[in-house]
């Protein structure tokens, strides 16, 4: 595999050692050796070494969830989420991606979402069709609120609703690359829909980000593949935490940060601002900057089952501190999480909490 150098150095110098074995959500999800950072990139630097053949690690390297919880960990500096992605997209060029990956692949490129969803719900139509008049702030709510939860993406506008005097949400809004980066990384593909993206944004003069998932992107990933924004991009919960007002009447409410806002861009205080007007907070033990990642919609199209597991264990960790809800700022967290059927553990997304409504 022809990787870059700057990647090569990433693998060989990994140690293979247990330091992150502890951390990765989804090595804790399946019990299984390969799914830790320390095996993937073993088995990353046998291909580099053309000891096996990328098709036989290739499941492998889409079994990662690219949370950097390993990167953040490594006291060393090693990064295998660089090299993971690096993979993905090696195996893209070469035609070595498994069929269940090139199908979300085609449906970014032919629906504008790996879904292969086309329209949205008429519930969240009509929402949107109230605030499509063009002012200087965009609502941007993203591929996830849009077509598989239209619920949240409705409740994102109705706390806008009741915050900003006015605000623009578009019926036809594109995908910004967050998909497609996951899936196959800096392709030229996924730059162009992201700075197609950018080119909407850019009309308006602040860009309200609902989706941590679509924040991480246009506030780091445009950057990094070259694409300005003349715009002001602010993730919701900043720009919400020194609007909302509430009432404490919750207790032992853990929250659930998102690691696209506290791992990738340092922001861990506005959503703790936020709940702290509504309810009193017990932290997991591992949150902020070493949140562990509860799950998303993306990933559990192709590893559904690994995927709740993963959200099971976080519902666990919450019921070990002895919370009685999870309060999440993610829209994949929050699907992902209330797809566990269980009783212990009230969750609540952080637009219903404002809204007074779960």
């Amino acid at each position: 595999m022809n990787m870059t150098e700057f990647s090569k150095k990433h693998v060989d110098s990994c140690r293979f050692c247990w330091m992150c074995h502890h951390i990765c959500p989804i090595g804790n999800a399946t019990g299984q050796e390969r799914n830790t950072a320390r095996a993937r990139a073993l088995g990353i630097s046998l291909v580099n070494r053309d000891a096996i053949a990328l098709e036989e690690i290739i499941d492998n390297i889409y079994e990662c969830a690219t949370c950097s919880a390993c990167a953040h960990t490594c006291v060393t500096g090693w990064d295998p989420v660089l090299f993971t992605r690096e993979a993905r997209l090696k195996a893209a060029l070469a035609g070595a991606l498994p069929e269940y990956i090139n199908i979300l692949i085609d449906n970014c490129l032919d629906t504008g979402n790996a879904y292969g969803k086309e329209d949205i719900s008429p519930e969240l139509k009509e929402i949107i069709s109230k605030h499509g008049e063009k002012t200087d702030t965009l609502l941007w709510l993203g591929t996830d609120a849009r077509y598989m939860a239209p619920a949240q993406g409705i409740n994102a506008v109705r706390v806008m609703e009741k915050y900003a005097p006015s605000f623009t949400v578009l019926e036809d809004e594109p995908d910004c690359g967050t998909h497609l980066d996951f899936l196959i990384g800096t392709a030229e593909e996924t730059k162009n829909i992201m700075q197609s993206a950018a080119d909407i944004m850019n009309n308006y003069t602040k860009v309200v980000i609902f989706d941590p998932a679509d924040a991480k992107t246009i506030k780091r990933a445009f950057g990094e593949m070259g694409i300005e924004l003349s715009c002001e991009a602010v993730t919701f919960t900043s720009f919400l935490a020194p609007l909302a007002k509430g009432e404490k009447t919750l207790r032992d409410a853990a929250i659930q940060d998102a690691f696209q806002l506290s791992r990738e861009l340092g922001e861990t205080e506005p959503i703790r601002e936020i709940v702290s007007k509504y309810a009193y907070i017990r932290e997991f033990l591992l949150n902020g900057e070493e949140t562990v990642w509860a799950g998303n919609i993306l990933m559990s199209r192709y590893m559904g089952r690994v995927i709740k597991k993963v959200a099971e264990m976080r519902i666990s960790n919450a019921e070990s501190i002895g919370a009685k809800y999870i309060i999440t700022e993610s829209v994949g967290e929050y699907v992902s999480l209330k797809s566990v059927k269980q009783d212990k553990i009230g969750i609540i997304a952080l637009e219903n909490l404002i809204l007074g409504e779960y």
